[in-house]
C-alpha cells in the first residue's frame, strides 16, 4: 500500500515538473517577437477591406521575406458577433482569422492575436463585461491547440469610460477566462489610457501569473507623428504640416525618456516590455519619418524590447506599397537592419 502511494505520488509530482516545463519563459517569447509589425486595418475595420486592405497570402510571405520576426493581428471581433447572448462570434469570421493566423504560424512566424478597437466595451466597460468575457472563451478555446508561437492579447489601447480600475477588472477577469483553456499561453496585456508608457503604474497584473508580457504604444510627439490626421480630436492636426524630426538631442531625449521608463518599469515588476505600435503618418516628410522611426525601433530593440511597427500596408502609415507589391525602402532599412 505504501509503494502504491509513493508510486502514485512520484506520478502526480512528475506530471506537476512536466507541466510546469512547458509553460513558455516570457522574456524568451519576446525575444521571439523581435522585431515586427502590425497587418492593420483588414481585420481590424468594420469590415475587412473597407479600410483599404484585404489580407492575402503574399502579405505574409512579404513579411518572412523582409526578415520580419514576428506579425502582430489586430481584429475586431465585436463587429462580427451577436449582441446578445451567447455573443457568439460569427463562424465565417472565425474561419477568416483562422485563415491569417495559420498563414502567419505556417511560415514560423510567431503571431500576436488581439481584440481591437472594441468601441463599446471603451464607451461601457459594465454593460459589455459578458460579452468581451465571452469573446476571449470563445477566442481562446477555438485556439487552445496552436503552438506556443500564438500569442494572445487582451485588449488594444483602453480608453474612454475603460480607465485604469475598470480595465484592471476586466482584465483580471479575462485572463482568468483564458487561462481555463489556455493554462501556458503567454499573454500580453497593456495599460490604460491608450497603453501610453506613463501609465503603466496603474496597472495590477496577478503577481502569480509570470507567463506575460505588457505592451506599450508611442507615437510621441503628436504634432510631428500625427500631423493631417483628421481622426485626432485634441489640438488642431493641420496646423502640425510641415512639423519635422531632424534627430537632435531633445528630440532624442524626449523618446528615450519615454521607453528608459518603461524599461526601467519592467526591470522592477519583472515583465519583458513589447512596443506594440509606432508609426509616423503619411503626411510628414519621409526623410523625418524614416529616421524617427529608425530611431524608435532601435532604441527599443536596446533596451531589450520587442517591437511592431504600425503598420503593414495601408496608406496612411504603411511600409508596403500595394500597388508596386513593393516596400517603401526608407521605412523598411528603418525598422529592419539592411541584409
Amino acid at each position: 500500500l505504501t509503494f502504491t502511494i509513493l508510486s502514485l505520488l512520484t506520478i502526480v509530482i512528475f506530471a506537476s515538473v512536466c507541466r510546469a516545463a512547458e509553460v513558455p519563459d516570457p522574456f524568451k517569447v519576446n525575444q521571439l517577437l523581435g522585431r515586427g509589425v502590425n497587418l492593420g486595418n483588414a481585420l481590424d475595420a468594420p469590415s475587412e477591406g473597407e479600410w483599404g486592405v484585404v489580407l492575402k497570402e503574399e502579405f505574409f510571405q512579404a513579411v518572412k521575406d523582409a526578415g520580419f520576426s514576428s506579425i502582430r493581428l489586430p481584429v475586431r471581433w465585436s463587429a462580427h458577433a451577436m449582441t446578445q447572448p451567447p455573443y457568439t462570434i460569427n463562424p465565417d469570421f472565425m474561419k477568416r482569422v483562422d485563415w491569417a493566423v495559420n498563414c502567419a504560424l505556417s511560415r514560423k512566424l510567431p503571431v500576436m492575436l488581439n481584440v481591437h478597437h472594441y468601441g463599446e466595451l471603451y464607451a461601457d466597460p459594465v454593460k459589455e463585461k459578458e460579452r468581451f468575457l465571452s469573446f476571449w472563451k470563445q477566442i481562446a478555446e477555438h485556439f487552445k491547440d496552436s503552438p506556443d508561437i500564438l500569442i494572445f492579447e487582451l485588449l488594444n489601447e483602453p480608453q474612454k469610460e475603460l480607465t485604469a480600475e475598470p480595465w484592471n477588472e476586466r482584465m483580471k477577469e479575462s485572463l482568468a477566462v483564458v487561462r481555463q483553456s489556455n493554462p501556458n499561453r503567454t499573454i500580453v496585456i497593456g495599460s490604460a489610457h491608450y497603453n501610453q508608457i506613463h501609465y503603466l503604474t496603474l496597472l495590477d497584473i496577478p503577481k502569480e501569473d509570470r507567463n506575460i508580457i505588457v505592451t506599450v504604444h508611442d507615437y510621441f510627439p503628436l504634432t510631428f507623428t500625427h500631423q493631417g490626421a483628421d481622426w485626432i480630436t485634441r489640438g488642431d492636426p493641420n496646423s502640425w504640416l510641415g512639423t519635422k524630426w531632424t534627430g537632435t538631442e531633445d528630440e532624442k531625449q524626449e523618446i528615450i525618456r519615454d521607453l528608459d521608463f518603461a524599461a526601467a518599469w519592467g526591470k522592477k515588476n519583472n515583465r519583458p516590455v513589447n512596443l506594440g505600435e509606432f508609426g509616423a503618418y503619411e503626411k510628414a516628410d519621409m526623410d523625418s519619418r524614416a529616421r524617427w522611426t529608425k530611431f524608435m525601433a532601435d532604441a527599443a530593440i536596446e533596451r531589450g524590447m520587442s517591437f511592431h511597427y504600425w503598420e503593414f500596408c495601408a496608406n496612411e502609415f504603411g511600409l508596403y506599397d500595394q500597388k508596386t507589391k513593393s516596400f517603401r525602402k526608407p521605412l523598411l532599412e528603418a525598422v529592419l537592419p539592411p541584409k
